[in-house]
């Protein structure tokens, strides 16, 4: 037959395995020093064990073997957590029973009805205990869950302000090119804190003779299209000349798409020039100020730039400014 172990979990005997106990000890065990040796090999300390043997000892007839059995299994529970391991091994040992020759032939039928109650018990509880153990494990994962999000929440905001801290302190840079391998970097960073796939700035080389023939400031992969980034920072408006270059570089290239971003604005020219290429290239524009709000608004970066490619697809409009929540 299988046996059940008893609850790992801490706790005490009911009344109502009392009483089964008592009755399982009582019928499992012939004589009264068969008894005391069942439960010294339980663990049970001698110090709960050794008034009731030297009563047994001196009149038998003065007390029986369920009286015995029930003043230990009382004292085991009086003692709390400190005796859960000889209260854990009697149950053990009461459900592991195998065989009841040990037993007077009269107490057979019995020992084995009481010996079934207590594993309906021991099961029944186990059951209870795996149930509440889980929905512990599960609670725990939530507020695990809900943790974790909370930081990476709060380390992606310090992150944000740090880089919304970095583009404003641009301003009093005076040299434009640092300026703009500035702004570069610090784009770079905005878009990697809202998962984007980047390749920061590199240099198309041609043979020896030709050396760098192109500069292409960064890469991000959106949705997986591969878009080529272009970063001005000018002192005045981004004309269709300024355009040119970087959708000559779309149109050499069979699967790329574009996103220009300036901090002066576009002029018409080159917003038209743009909106002629979405015939053949998606290319979007995007200006300073928009990545300004986006910063202070904590607004999802793919998201909005995927807005902005639906509306220059879709309304050919490659300098379309979402609405941020």
């Amino acid at each position: 037959m299988a046996t059940t172990a008893a609850p790992t979990e801490v706790w005490h005997y009911p009344p109502e395995l009392i009483e089964l106990t008592v009755k399982a000890v009582a019928l499992l065990n012939r004589g009264k020093e068969g008894e005391l040796d069942f439960f010294r090999g339980a663990g049970v300390p001698r110090s709960m064990l050794s008034d009731l043997e030297q009563q047994a000892a001196t009149d038998r007839h003065a007390i029986s073997k369920a009286e015995i059995a029930r003043r230990v299994i009382t004292r085991l529970n009086d003692a709390g957590d400190r005796m859960i391991g000889p209260r854990r091994e009697i149950l053990n040992r009461i459900v592991r029973t195998e065989s009841f020759d040990h037993c007077w032939p009269d107490d057979r039928l019995p020992a084995k009805g009481v010996v079934a109650e207590i594993r309906d018990v021991v099961n029944k509880r186990d059951s209870f205990t795996r149930m509440k153990q889980e929905r512990d494990r599960e609670r725990d994962e939530r507020v695990r869950a809900i943790r974790e999000a909370t930081e990476r929440r709060e380390r992606q905001q310090a992150a944000r302000e740090q880089v919304r801290r970095d583009l404003f302190a641009l301003f009093g840079e005076q040299n434009p090119y640092t300026r703009a391998r500035g702004l570069e970097g610090m784009l770079n960073r905005l878009f990697a804190l809202d998962g984007l796939g980047i390749r920061e700035a590199f240099h198309v080389v041609g043979d020896e003779a030709e050396g760098i023939v192109e500069q292409v400031d960064g890469v991000i992969e959106l949705d997986g299209e591969i878009y080529l980034v272009e970063v001005k920072w000018l002192a005045k408006p981004v004309g269709a000349a300024e355009i040119s270059p970087h959708l000559v570089r779309l149109f050499s290239r069979g699967e790329a798409r574009g996103i220009f971003i300036s901090q002066s604005p576009f002029t018409e020219p080159a917003i038209a020039q743009s909106k002629q290429a979405l015939a053949q290239k998606v290319s979007i524009l995007c200006e300073f100020e928009e990545i300004v709000h986006l910063l202070e608004h904590q607004a999802d970066v793919a998201r909005y730039f995927r807005e902005k490619v639906r509306a220059a697809i879709t309304e050919k409009r490659p300098l379309y400014r979402p609405t941020l929540a």
